[in-house]
């Protein structure tokens, strides 16, 4: 299956189906999952990243266990929405991943979102450095896949 536009991803969901919310790093892959209703993103876990074929048979695995129907991958766009190094990576990842997966792929704008963690982080929780650097990619993710879920439940 291609990767899609962000309007025809609902289209393509199987009902009760959830979708998995990925924040990828060049060292560690966050991971959000949603409610079987596609409203509510929860963190998940981080993967540390090895080679791309144990992690894809990671996220496989995560993906038949937890009934995920569709995946969101937060695309680093830059501020000026240009695309670099990171977006390219990002891309070659998810088509990558579809040579192994039938399920649909979007990508979702994630300026800001590991920022904005960070200062939930630090300002409303008071996070100590180490533990934020142990919970920050998993909650990127739930950030990138609430705004989708979001989006597709008001478009």
């Amino acid at each position: 299956m291609p990767i899609i536009e962000p309007l025809n991803f609902k289209k393509l969901l199987i009902k009760d189906k959830r979708v998995l919310g990925l924040d990828l790093g060049s060292k560690t892959i966050g991971l959000a999952i949603s409610d079987s209703n596609l409203v509510v993103s929860s963190p998940l876990i981080t993967i540390h990243r090895k080679k791309f074929t144990i992690d894809a048979e990671i996220l496989i695995t995560l993906i038949n266990e937890r009934m995920v129907g569709g995946l969101v991958l937060g695309l680093p766009v830059n501020m000026d929405g240009s695309e670099g190094p990171r977006a390219q990576s990002t891309r070659q990842f998810a088509q990558n991943l579809i040579e192994k997966i039938d399920i649909p792929i979007v990508f979702w704008d994630e300026r800001l979102s590991s920022a904005e963690v960070e200062r939930i982080l630090i300002n409303e929780i008071d996070m100590s450095r180490r533990r934020r650097e142990q919970v920050i990619d998993k909650m990127a993710a739930g950030v990138i896949l609430q705004g989708f879920l979001d989006y597709l439940n008001h478009s």
